[in-house]
């Protein structure tokens, strides 16, 4: 009944019985021998060789990114109601030592190429304005809206020509996978991103998030950022050990499919109350204050989004059996 936040879903079951075998006596921080294994896991997954360690939360992954990409003179472009803008209380600026986020607009959450070039364009090439260095786009977005790999990469090929780096904001990025059905490469290095914060804890983590480094050289200082930070867990393969049990078996994925899929139930439900297309597992809709009282008053919990609108989320724990009352519910509004 609950479809605040796919951050409130429970922890999948292969991940408690994973943090209960890791629950021996090990090397501490990250040299333990499943912290070891991570590079090589995703190094496979990614086909390609990349740096990869483990940080408990979205917004640290997302801030110890920036921070590898950006100056503290420097500047971000991301959307306006980007994560790292809008609910991160100033943490990439905290993180980079004081680099500025420089906002773009775009339907559905999404930037795109001309919107960075036109913001590059205005920004005069002397000491006394602040000179972006790097893009940050968020898949899925805010709104549930999936980047594909055509789109990333023309946003990729822009920041080449604008000696840009590219990061990509992946808290729903199994998500995104799965509404693509293409291969995680297609959407990350392949289409040009030089870092991904990898989400794990929307997908059935208890509390672990991955930095992704397909450009192994920006590694090098995060991991001193990463201590300075605080996010040097002293029992570091906990988090590994999360991270290593979702990509077993690609676990993460099907768990992103059934919540998507459940993200489907209910937008076939709301048929013309849908503000957004429906890609990823967010479900944006209008309700009257009315309407959406008669909901809760049947037990659904969601969020008030605007004035006349909500945001539902489905969760991969949630079946169909979860999620077709509240599907039958807003159908007869």
């Amino acid at each position: 009944m609950r479809f605040f936040s796919d951050n409130a879903a429970s922890v999948h079951p292969r991940v408690l019985a994973a943090l209960q075998d890791a629950n021996g006596q090990d090397t501490a921080y990250d040299g333990d021998a499943l912290s070891a294994q991570l590079s090589g896991a995703f190094s496979a997954l990614f086909g390609t060789d990349v740096e990869a360690m483990w940080v408990a939360t979205g917004t640290a992954a997302n801030a110890l990114a920036l921070s590898a990409i950006c100056r503290p003179h420097q500047a971000v472009i991301c959307h306006s109601e980007a994560h790292i803008e809008q609910d991160e209380a100033g943490a990439p600026g905290f993180y980079t030592g004081g680099a500025k986020l420089m906002l773009v607009d775009g339907e559905g959450a999404k930037i795109s190429p001309e919107t960075v070039d036109q913001r590059c364009a205005a920004i005069r090439d002397d000491v006394h304005q602040v000179q972006p260095a790097a893009v940050s786009l968020t898949n899925a977005s805010e709104y549930g809206l999936v980047y594909s790999p055509d789109e990333v990469k023309s946003i990729s090929d822009l920041c080449k020509k604008r000696n840009l780096r590219l990061h990509m904001d992946g808290a729903r990025f199994a998500n995104a996978v799965a509404s693509l059905d293409c291969h995680p490469a297609d959407i990350s290095w392949k289409a040009g991103v030089d870092i991904l914060s990898f989400g794990f804890v929307k997908n059935g983590g208890m509390g672990a998030e991955a930095l992704v480094f397909f450009d192994k050289e920006l590694a090098k200082e995060t991991h001193y950022r990463r201590k300075r930070a605080g996010h040097l867990q002293s029992k570091g393969r906990f988090l590994a050990a999360q991270i290593l049990a979702l990509l077993d078996n690609d676990l993460w994925l099907d768990n992103a499919r059934s919540a998507n899929q459940g993200a489907q139930i209910i937008a076939v439900a709301a048929g013309n109350r849908l503000i957004h297309p429906v890609q990823a597992n967010e479900i944006f809709i209008r309700l009257t204050a009315h309407e959406a009282n008669i909901l809760r008053q049947a037990g659904f919990d969601f969020y008030d989004w605007g004035v006349g609108q909500a945001r539902l989320v489905t969760s991969w724990n949630q079946s169909v059996d979860d999620i077709t009352p509240l599907a039958e519910a807003i159908a007869a509004l």
